[in-house]
């Protein structure tokens, strides 16, 4: 049975949140993306609510949780200094793993990095280390031309174009990847009654998601903002030293298999699992495959 809680962190915010299983169990969080929200987490809650305390949160700026309004809310520091807060509350001080995607996965990147004793284990589905992103941000044209999406996204009137007309913007970042076609593979999977979850979501607003690509240098350069190009990354800034299982979904449009070249350098205790023929939107695609890697991970890394 899964329910709600709102966490209250010590530096002021509130994470709303999903939560399974006892409290007196060992503790395991999942970090959703944009522009999706805790409850694409519910099946893996369901799954592990038996053996774990799962923990879903809102992000800040998505749902019922925070949602400050300045862009330097959203910077890496304060997304990150939100999970050690809601780990060292609700777990602790360390959790047997986190499971993290997307923008979710960008801050699970940050905190094994630099808060590794948080973490007994890390688990990403298709989300880029920042070293291997900001590689092909800077050299590879088609990377540059899949993330270009989020130059629109941080136009000031981003969140209100993305709303109008019943959302029609928003759709594709699904619909281009299958989500509504039954043929494919894990496709058909944006249903009537999932889309009526996204609309339930997104009308909580959508000017905190968008601000987690305005607070970030992180984006394709343009004629008028080359701030990307003079970004360097100190190695031991970026290195993960905790046991890591990177799942990746290689049709994913956005994401392409590229990013993984090289990742072992910055992720030196990784276990790599490629998944021909998926899509970014894998945990909706996959929810038993997703589930076995958890499992897998937690078992054996």
């Amino acid at each position: 049975m899964i329910r709600t809680l709102d966490a209250a962190l010590p530096h002021g915010l509130t994470l709303s949140c999903r939560v399974t299983g006892s409290s007196t169990l060992p503790v395991l969080p999942f970090l959703h993306g944009f522009p999706e929200g805790a409850f694409v987490w519910d099946d893996m809650l369901e799954r592990f609510g038996d053996r774990y305390h799962c923990i879903a949160p809102n992000l800040r700026g998505f749902e019922r949780s925070s949602a400050p309004q300045e862009v330097e809310a959203y910077r890496a520091k304060h997304l990150v200094s939100d999970i050690v807060a809601l780990i060292d509350q609700e777990a602790g001080g360390r959790v047997e793993a986190l499971v993290a995607h997307d923008w979710g996965g960008a801050v699970a990147w940050s905190l094994g990095a630099q808060r590794a004793e948080k973490l007994k284990r890390l688990i990403v589905i298709n989300s880029p280390h920042p070293a291997t992103f900001l590689r092909d941000l800077k050299g590879s044209g088609a990377q540059q031309s899949a993330s270009a999406y989020m130059n629109f996204l941080c136009r000031p009137d981003a969140e209100a174009l993305l709303a109008e007309n019943d959302f029609a913007r928003l759709w594709p970042f699904f619909t281009a990847m299958g989500a509504a076609d039954k043929s494919r593979t894990g496709g058909g999977w944006l249903t009537d009654a999932v889309r009526d979850q996204y609309r339930a979501l997104w009308s909580h607003g959508l000017r905190g998601g968008c601000n987690y690509y305005r607070a970030s240098p992180l984006r394709p350069p343009t004629a008028s903002d080359q701030a990307v190009m003079g970004i360097e990354f100190p190695p031991d800034s970026v290195t993960v030293r905790v046991p890591t299982r990177v799942v990746w979904a290689e049709d994913d449009i956005a994401l392409p298999v590229a990013l993984l070249d090289g990742l072992e350098a910055y992720v030196p205790s990784m276990d790599l699992m490629r998944v021909p023929g998926a899509s970014h939107w894998i945990i909706h695609e996959r929810p038993a495959f997703i589930a076995h890697q958890i499992g897998e991970a937690l078992r054996t890394i």
